[in-house]
């Protein structure tokens, strides 16, 4: 399900004294089975850019097309767009409002005239692909913890089978561990349905080691298009729009302003540590 934007401007309180300009001139597209990344300061414009791709907002100018369907066009209806593009929101717990999990994760797949049969079977395969036990159907969601509840609120989005997944800081406020729990598991779901995922973050160590490609917004705009390794590149700049990059990186920096002979990025932890040991080793063969 491709999804293109063209020229897109979006204008807050338009015509008041509140007017601000969000997104200005954007031109951008995600294509089948991508793993985007998104990233930017807030108020940058992140979050307004996502809600346009499944026509919760529309353009003030420009256009948004979603497999052919331009949401723009006049009396265009955007139900079954929004059933197949899903977006969890940030604190995406804040959603849940029905008295069991079951209950909760089944309310997708029933507005899109799912079979009952059909529906249980969507609702515990939801449950399991986000790692939550079946054992909770029956519970309140709000007796889960954070994590818990977060991971019910994606699993009622992917209930509804969607071909594009958008998660606007799907991990913010949780602690260390439900925040890798959540990722992996839509690192595995990605790898597993093969959909799109568009992941908003604002972890530089999240993206470095999670997405395929990572757009950059800054005042509204797109500074940078590219893979992980070609943005964490300008690490000066990215330092500019108030962003930084992941602390393997960041080490790497320190090293080669030291004279070691060391790649200026690295992904992860993992990737520092093998520059670092090849380097050690090059400067002993050298002494």
């Amino acid at each position: 399900m491709p999804i293109k934007l063209e020229q897109v401007d979006f204008v807050y309180a338009g015509g008041s004294p509140f007017e601000r300009a969000a997104l200005k001139g954007i031109n951008l597209s995600f294509l089948d089975g991508e793993f985007v990344g998104i990233i930017g300061q807030t108020g940058s414009g992140k979050s307004t850019l996502v809600q346009m791709l499944n026509g919760l907002l529309k353009p003030t100018r420009g256009t948004v097309t979603v497999n052919g369907l331009v949401t723009t066009a006049k009396g265009v209806k955007l139900k079954s767009l929004r059933q197949e593009v899903g977006l969890v929101f940030q604190f995406a717990e804040y959603q849940l409002f029905a008295e069991t999990v079951a209950a909760d994760v089944a309310f997708g797949p029933e507005n899109q005239g799912v079979p009952a049969s059909e529906i249980a079977e969507r609702v515990d395969q939801a449950l399991l692909n986000v790692g939550l036990p079946l054992e909770i159907k029956e519970r309140s969601p709000f007796e889960l913890s954070g994590g818990q509840m977060r991971r019910v609120a994606i699993a009622g989005v992917l209930a509804m089978n969607p071909k594009v997944l958008i998660l606007d800081e799907p991990t913010a406020g949780l602690d260390p561990r439900g925040r890798d729990e959540i990722l992996s598991r839509i690192r595995e779901l990605h790898r597993q349905r093969g959909i799109t995922v568009i992941l908003v973050s604002h972890s530089m160590e999240d993206v470095a080691r999670l997405v395929d490609r990572l757009v950059v917004i800054h005042g509204g705009q797109i500074v940078y298009d590219a893979t992980p390794r070609e943005v964490f590149a300008h690490g000066s700049s990215l330092k500019t729009y108030g962003l930084g990059v992941p602390q393997a990186t960041e080490v790497l920096g320190l090293l080669k302003a030291k004279g070691w002979a060391v790649p200026e990025v690295a992904l992860t932890l993992d990737e520092a540590r093998q520059a670092i040991v090849r380097a050690y080793q090059l400067r002993r063969e050298l002494a």
